[in-house]
């Protein structure tokens, strides 16, 4: 089942059990606003290329619509759709004042040199500048993209709005970046994990984990599990995937990383065949990579006493309900990694204010946002007698409903 398909079976679901008018839902599961732009640039070469770029808005009932912006080749509209409404339900789980969007250009970032990336995302700003904004789209980093990315969208829209530091977030930190952004979705992942395992008696010192996935999210949660006394006894990324039963040492790993090795030629642990990463023994697994990693496939013989979603739809329904009769608890994504765009909505707000946070701050603010968030999850799991993937959806959706039907909606 593909990310969108999969995202608005869980909104129904969760629809059905708020007990939300027909309309009303329906109005919730269409987009504010799909926008698809031409953009044509000379490359070094003197030749033109032509790439497609677009932005899907999906909700602004509960403040500007926030995302990030990715390249890549294979941009699909379908999870793009999917990942702007699951950013409309994340906000909201995170109780931050944002609605849910996603963009990105269809192209190979890789066979595109420096200059033509940041000529591409000059013209894409100019197509799309009136449609973004401080108080309406906020976009971020995704795939493909990073701080130098939003440093050239910041710069090309200020030219038509004079500075404004506040449209984008994941900004180098000399344009008004905050401290403790880099590692937030990975920091965010620990606190979530950190509040799961309390639920039942256990903590991150002493417990095993297994992360699929050593990019940004993967590597920094890794380094924090280490950190914290958890053991990472496999990794595994593109490259391949390793395993140390007595744990992996992931400082090692990172510098080992650093200097352009792959992690699967990591010496301090053993070849692991990458389909076996998924199934292998552990307390917590921490999918971080591809979405629908977890399927009606391989889900029957994961070993993992618990799972917490660092990517995006990592799980597909059908693995969600094996999950459910095996009595593995499931951390949602729209929940589990909404530390980023958590510490996105701080670096907002400390540009609108002109005050920087020292990284403490930023770090208490992140972990007081994701225990709350957890405890109102839960509070809805007891309410409705549901998983946590529907106490998530709930939560959020409720929230959305609400001031949606606040702001003045008609049936």
């Amino acid at each position: 089942m593909n990310a969108l398909a999969a995202t608005s079976r869980n909104f129904r679901q969760a629809a059905r059990i708020l007990g939300l008018d027909s309309k009303l839902e329906k109005s919730l599961l269409i987009p504010f606003r799909e926008i698809k732009v031409e953009c044509t640039i000379p490359k070094d070469d003197g030749t033109l290329a032509s790439y497609v770029g677009f932005r899907v808005q999906h909700d602004n009932a509960r403040g500007p619509m926030k995302g990030g912006i990715r390249y890549h080749h294979e941009v699909d509209p379908d999870e793009v759709n999917a990942l702007a409404q699951l950013m409309t339900w994340k906000t909201a789980v995170a109780d931050i004042p944002y609605g849910g969007a996603k963009g990105g250009i269809g192209c190979s970032p890789s066979e595109l040199s420096k200059s033509e990336l940041e000529r591409l995302t000059r013209v894409f700003t100019q197509k799309i500048h009136d449609l973004i904004g401080i108080h309406t789209d906020v976009p971020a980093p995704d795939m493909g993209t990073n701080a130098q990315t939003m440093a050239w969208i910041l710069d090309e829209y200020s030219k038509f709005h004079g500075h404004s530091p506040a449209v984008v977030t994941g900004k180098p930190i000399d344009l008004g970046g905050s401290l403790g952004r880099e590692a937030a979705t990975g920091r965010g992942v620990i606190y979530a994990t950190k509040s799961l395992l309390a639920e039942h008696g256990k903590s991150i010192s002493g417990s095993t984990f297994v992360i699929q996935g050593f990019g940004n999210v993967g590597s920094w949660a890794a380094q924090i599990l280490h950190e914290e006394g958890g053991k990472v006894i496999a990794i595994g990324d593109i490259t391949g995937a390793i395993k140390n039963p007595n744990g992996i040492d992931i400082p090692a790993l990172i510098k080992h990383r650093s200097e352009g090795g792959a992690v699967k030629d990591f010496k301090g642990a053993d070849p692991l065949d990458k389909d076996e990463l998924l199934v292998h023994e552990c307390d917590v697994l921490i999918p971080s990579a591809l979405g629908g990693v977890l399927n009606r496939d391989n889900a029957a013989n994961v070993k993992a006493k618990y799972i917490v979603e660092a990517a995006n739809h990592p799980t597909d329904p059908e693995a969600d309900e094996i999950f459910a009769k095996k009595g593995i608890p499931v951390l949602p994504d729209i929940y589990a990694n909404a530390g980023g765009v958590t510490v996105s909505y701080f670096e907002w707000v400390q540009n609108i204010q002109g005050f920087m946070w020292d990284e403490e701050k930023v770090n208490m603010e992140l972990h007081k946002y994701m225990r709350s968030a957890f405890n109102n999850i839960k509070a809805m799991c007891k309410t409705h007698d549901c998983n946590l993937r529907m106490g998530a959806f709930t939560l959020g959706v409720n929230r959305v409903a609400r001031a949606t039907l606040l702001r003045g909606w008609e049936a």
